[in-house]
């Protein structure tokens, strides 16, 4: 009885995430008047596409020497650097954007000390600014893509090359650059997929028309033009290339062929000299370009205290409750998943992966157009921002849960079919405990994600349902920016305490 329900609730999640991108799709594609795009429209794409390979390939390049490094250097503080790169991931993307500001905008102390060395001055708006905003927001992701690809190489295959006497360069030629080949690609352009799907970096960088996406295009023509024909057409033509990135994505990464080893960590054979010289200053580098608009965004927070905003902790409450709701929502989707493919029912990782191919702002428009026949959209705002934020925050739970619940399935699976354990009892003596580590880390990520987002809640919000990501954002919009600062601080804390609190929940659960 419990194992036909798993299924039934499986084929229900499977439909409703069809329905929400899939349907979300066909309506937006039913409700264009024109097939023709306009110049501006045009100008979007370009920028657009422009922007995303920009963002990915300079993301690519320059996580090579950083990974590279962590993985050939044993240092103080390592393990440190090494979690420092998860923290923009997590951050939402108006504090980034806020902390960017503070460093490189006209009164930081870039500018600043580019006046001092009688230098032209930076300006952060336009193309540049959005490529800096999306290169820090996933420069860290793509070092730990690199990183694990550089762990997994078999320690054996470095010992044989250094006992061949193989030095730096010929290792690097045929060990590490064949991994570099399997694992870059499908980074890039996991990045290339973030970077096209991204709406509150280019609304608060953009500056103006001629540095537009087709995210910020949609939403314009809703909220301000209430062109529902173009928005539909927009809408339609974001879905198509991000299902054509999501399917690329699926054919660029190939295995390396290195073969299975002992499983110990890789060996230290890092050369000295100029090598030593350069690994130093690139972590040097990265560590600074990352914690500096973190530790901005800190200390503008701390000096504007005095000048919270009226509003703002009802809107922390909403996100907080937005955010959790949606995460637990996600969660027991993405679980439901994972056990129904464990029971044979492969086909359901394609709609596990169905939200990838469908931004925020592409699902709201298609909700936006079905609701708004029917009554104000504003009256919705809350729980259409929690169902989509679930939505898309479903891949990454779900590739958090499946190696795990595969490698389960494996060791115990046997044992709990000749034990009889079948149902609720499975799932709370087997399932539970072996996926709560990763099922808390997941859910954590899902709570962060959704804290700190500003794509949905933008399209729908009246002004009784903002949230704290929309309240920064109309602060620095009217140059509040000591409000938005301590506004930006205190959604930065909430973020990281509810991961922390559900990736602790899931250890402490596993470690029973």
């Amino acid at each position: 009885m419990a194992d036909r329900l798993g299924k039934i609730s499986a084929v229900l999640v499977a439909l409703i995430l069809a329905a929400l991108t899939l349907g979300s799709a066909a309506v937006t594609a039913s409700r264009a008047t024109s097939w023709s795009l306009t110049p501006a429209d045009w100008a979007a794409l370009r920028f657009t596409l422009v922007q995303a390979a920009l963002s990915a390939g300079i993301s690519a390049l320059l996580a090579v020497p950083v990974a590279r490094a962590l993985a050939r250097r044993r240092f103080r503080g390592r393990e440190a650097v090494i979690r420092l790169m998860a923290a923009p991931f997590l951050l939402p993307t108006v504090v980034a954007v806020l902390g960017l500001l503070a460093v490189f905008g006209r009164a930081g102390p870039v500018n600043q000390a580019l006046t001092w060395l009688n230098l032209p001055g930076f300006s952060i708006y336009g193309l540049h600014g959005v490529v800096l905003a999306h290169v820090f927001l996933n420069l860290p992701l793509t070092v730990r893509f690199v990183l694990q690809g550089w762990f997994a190489v078999p320690a054996e295959r470095f010992r044989l090359a250094q006992s061949l006497g193989m030095g730096p360069a010929a290792q690097f030629r045929h060990l590490e650059l064949p991994m570099l080949r399997s694992v870059l690609p499908g980074a890039a352009a996991v990045v290339f997929l973030l970077c096209l799907t991204s709406f509150a970096v280019a609304l608060t960088l953009g500056g103006g028309p001629k540095a537009s996406t087709l995210e910020l295009a949609i939403y314009q023509a809703l909220r301000f033009d209430f062109d529902l024909g173009r928005a539909a057409l927009l809408a339609a033509l974001q879905f198509a290339l991000c299902g054509a990135v999501v399917l690329a994505t699926l054919r660029v990464t190939q295995p390396t062929g290195f073969g299975a080893g002992l499983g110990r960590e890789v060996p230290v054979f890092a050369p000295g000299g100029w090598r030593l010289w350069a690994d130093g200053i690139a972590v040097l580098l990265t560590v600074g370009f990352l914690a500096a608009p973190l530790l901005a965004v800190a200390l503008a927070g701390l000096s504007g205290m005095g000048s919270l905003p009226s509003g703002l902790w009802a809107a922390a409450g909403r996100s907080l409750m937005v955010a959790v709701i949606s995460a637990l929502l996600s969660a027991m989707a993405a679980l439901v998943l994972v056990l129904a493919v464990l029971r044979g029912a492969r086909w359901l990782e394609a709609a596990a992966m169905l939200p990838l191919a469908a931004s925020g702002l592409v699902m709201g428009t298609g909700l936006f157009l079905i609701i708004h026949p029917l009554l104000p959209p504003e009256r919705l705002a809350l729980p259409v921002t929690v169902l989509v934020n679930a939505v898309l925050a479903l891949p990454f739970l779900y590739r958090a849960l499946l190696p795990e619940a595969l490698a389960m399935q494996a060791d115990y699976g046997r044992l709990a079919e000749s034990l009889n354990l079948r149902g609720f009892g499975r799932l709370r003596w087997l399932v539970l405990p072996r996926l709560a580590r990763p099922l808390g880390f997941g859910t954590g990520l899902a709570a962060a994600l959704s804290m700190g987002d500003l794509g949905v809640i933008a399209l729908f919000a009246g002004d009784r349902a903002v949230t704290l990501p929309l309240l920064i954002q109309r602060l620095t919009g009217a140059y509040r920016m000591e409000a938005a600062a301590s506004a930006s601080l205190l959604l930065l804390l909430l973020s990281f305490a509810l991961f922390w609190a559900f990736d602790r929940m899931g250890g402490r659960h596993a470690d029973a």
